[in-house]
């Protein structure tokens, strides 16, 4: 029941590799949700312009009150299409996180159950009780 140096390598090298990918995944995520945030603001300056620019342009009162009511519905579409996507973007980011935890735990399961094996076959005679247990 010794354990070799090669396989503390094995083990410590696929414990870094699943970090590394994790790290990767979750990574893309925050770069799909910093682009997705880049181009909101964009859009936001730029329609807070065109809107600045015909709030200026209106004649009379009825005039600037009416541009101003347009621009408010597609504004809450907007808002409510990027409050999806961040869902979406938060929603994948943490299935990737749970599956490489159900993964982890699973190989450590496995891990665990071929050491006890291990460990209760080359266990000394009369030492069943504590095996057992």
């Amino acid at each position: 029941m010794y354990i070799t140096p090669e396989q503390v390598t094995s083990a410590n090298k696929a414990g870094v590799e699943a970090i590394l990918a994790l790290a990767t995944s979750q990574f893309a995520a925050f770069e799909r949700l910093s682009t997705l945030n880049f181009n909101a603001a964009k859009a936001a300056f730029e329609e807070g312009l065109g809107r600045a620019k015909s709030l200026l342009d209106a004649k009379d009162p009825q005039e600037y009150f009416n541009a101003n009511s347009i621009a408010s519905q597609p504004a809450l579409e907007k808002l409510i299409a990027y409050s999806r996507s961040v869902y979406e973007v938060a929603a994948q980011a943490q299935g990737e996180a749970a599956k490489f935890v159900e993964e982890r735990a699973e190989e450590f399961t496995k891990s665990l159950v071929a050491v006890l094996d291990k460990a209760s076959k080359s266990a000394p005679a009369g030492s069943d009780v504590a095996i057992a247990a």
